[in-house]
């Protein structure tokens, strides 16, 4: 029992899910630095608030902190567009390069020289007008 599970965590795939889960959220962190250090200050200067979590909504003695759901949503943003662009468009391009063109599909039909009727590559009459091809 106890090898079986040595031989489950020394798999490659699971070593790289941890490394990955590590990186992830270290790069979270530095994500959400940008957003509420940097981008949220710039738009609230716009709206005229010093932060978003700043932004509250006041309905028979509830609170709706909107605010804190814009900065959440602002950081989503941005780590979902650096994924995309810094990740996943690289990755894709890559393997495009490697796998290369696709293959042609090889011609099954030709058209009838009379009627214009695609007609399969091995006849040798048309089964539109009976031309002969």
């Amino acid at each position: 029992m106890i090898k079986g599970f040595r031989d489950f965590i020394l798999r490659g795939n699971v070593l790289d899910l941890a490394v990955a889960v590590i990186i992830g959220a270290a790069f979270s962190a530095i994500v959400n630095s940008l957003v509420k250090d940097i981008i949220t200050p710039l738009i609230a200067a716009v709206v005229g608030k010093p932060d978003f979590s700043a932004l509250i909504l006041h309905i028979n003695g509830g609170a709706i902190t909107y605010g804190n759901f814009l900065n959440a949503l602002v950081s989503f943003l941005m780590l979902a567009a650096v994924v995309y662009f810094f990740i996943v468009a690289p990755a894709n391009h890559l393997l495009a390069k490697l796998k290369g063109p696709a293959a042609a599909e090889p011609v099954t039909t030709k058209p009838c020289p009379q009627c214009l009727s695609d007609i399969p590559v091995a006849a040798s009459r048309c089964k539109f007008c009976s031309q002969p091809v």
